[in-house]
């Protein structure tokens, strides 16, 4: 996909936050995605998308090194079930495939949840294509999507 066709790309030069971007081949961890970007693994960002209900869905924020822990994000949402969608689903609400979502350029506005961990922090964040990310503050992706910051996270 060239850069002019990649939504997430589009929002991110249309955001006004600084940022750079990495261009790497697949890869097979999170180690090796931590190495060819540069940064710890804790320092990537994956976006899961979480439903809440029928038509109901959300980003969350997750550092790579954790996992969402369940019993925190529903007590943060004031929900008894929520639950990841299938991968046809992630792609129907963000636009992206499962390994590229992101928040930028999401074929929806949903809203973001963010870990606790990535305040104060640089991140590297799927930018929309395999082998595509953005490095940023943490920071930047709280504020730019009035995220709600909180500890919704365990190590993985």
């Amino acid at each position: 996909m060239d850069d002019d066709q990649n939504p997430a790309l589009r929002a991110l030069a249309a955001s006004g936050l600084a940022y750079d971007v990495t261009r790497h081949g697949r890869v097979g961890s999170l180690e090796e995605a931590a190495a060819v970007r540069g940064v710890e693994p804790s320092a990537i960002v994956k976006t899961m998308v979480v439903r809440r209900g029928e038509g109901d869905h959300l980003l969350v924020l997750v550092p790579g090194d954790r996992q969402i822990a369940w019993p925190r994000l529903r007590a943060l949402l004031g929900v008894n079930r929520i639950s990841m969608p299938d991968a046809d689903a992630a792609r129907e609400v963000t636009g992206y495939e499962r390994g590229t979502i992101t928040p930028f350029g999401a074929a929806g506005a949903l809203p973001v949840v963010a870990d606790e961990r990535i305040v104060a922090t640089t991140i590297s964040i799927g930018a929309g294509a395999h082998g595509v990310a953005a490095t940023l503050a943490g920071d930047d992706v709280i504020a730019f999507f009035a995220a709600t910051v909180a500890d919704v996270t365990e190590p993985a």
